[in-house]
């Protein structure tokens, strides 16, 4: 690999048939240049989640590969899951890790959205730090209305996408941005009523009051009977995993639930967890350096 790592988190619309899964995930198998760290694939939220690092141009020209595979084997017109979504290929996060900007991190995410649009005909919104207006940063604010809803508001000039004027009549339209690291955390409830989970799920994300990095809703694991408050933690340093669980349990309380579990949706960084491992056993004066694995990796 180059001295330039970047690391990229594509989302597809599909979380059920393996063998379309692992057709788009040949596009990052035995690629110079890319390395395929995590996949998850969800049932429920019918959605995978992707994780590559590597050297910018061959994440690019990999991460463009499969939003055309994706294209031809996802149909929006039929598909449904608990996750919101507005396209085959969903979202695409840049995230620079090592020596590489925020800046060229954005530049990276605006040519991925322009050779999208030209190899695939797939029109982009860009997001987050790469967003062409303040309006347009917030992921939720651009997937509002979903897919059965985008091509109407497509027509408004303010929701016009950066790359493309009409929405793709099966495989939607594409979020490509950049960001900073985030950690997608979901805590596990012991009941099925979604309205609890909703409601712990608005009181703990920042848009309603709650957590100043924390993106929540209540989701239904309809394989364990269960629900659960999904969550992405767009700065954990900032809002710490150990905080977003204990909020979510004191909430929980008001309805008479328990928590009966967590889980880490694809890569998470080593601090996350260390910081996490320190609130609850009250280590004092802990120090990275003290994990075994980092010095070994020095």
């Amino acid at each position: 690999m180059s001295n330039q790592i970047v690391e990229c988190v594509p989302n597809f619309s599909e979380g059920r048939d393996l063998e379309k899964i692992e057709k788009i995930l040949d596009c990052f198998r035995a690629k110079e240049g890319v390395k395929l760290l995590d996949y998850s694939s969800d049932k429920d939220h019918n959605r995978s989640v992707v994780t590559l690092v590597g050297e910018p141009e061959k994440i690019k020209n990999a991460v463009v590969e499969a939003m055309g595979v994706a294209k031809d084997l996802i149909d929006l017109t039929k598909h449904d899951g608990q996750h919101p979504r507005m396209g085959a290929t969903d979202v695409v996060p840049f995230v620079p890790i090592d020596n590489i900007t925020v800046a060229e991190c954005v530049e990276l995410a605006k040519e991925t959205a322009a050779l999208a649009y030209e190899k695939h005909g797939i029109p982009v919104f860009l997001y987050e730090l790469a967003a062409s207006a303040p309006h347009r940063s917030n992921l939720s604010k651009i997937r509002k209305g979903q897919f059965e809803g985008m091509a109407e508001k497509m027509t408004d000039p303010d929701w016009k996408p950066d790359f493309g004027t009409t929405i793709h009549p099966t495989a939607g339209v594409t979020a490509i941005g950049a960001r900073p690291f985030l950690v997608a955390y979901n805590v596990i409830l012991n009941t099925d009523n979604l309205e609890i989970a909703t409601k712990i799920g608005k009181a703990v994300r920042h848009l309603s009051g709650g957590l100043r990095y924390c993106k929540a809703m209540g989701v239904t694991m309809e394989d364990r009977g269960l629900v659960q408050v999904s969550m992405n933690l767009t700065n954990f340093e900032k809002t710490p995993i150990y905080r977003a669980f204990e909020l979510i349990r004191i909430e929980a309380k008001r309805y008479g639930v328990t928590v009966v579990g967590s889980e880490v949706i694809g890569m998470v960084p080593m601090k996350a967890l260390i910081d996490t491992a320190e609130y609850y056993l009250g280590i004092e004066d802990f120090s990275m350096n003290q994990v075994l694995e980092k010095r070994m990796m020095e």
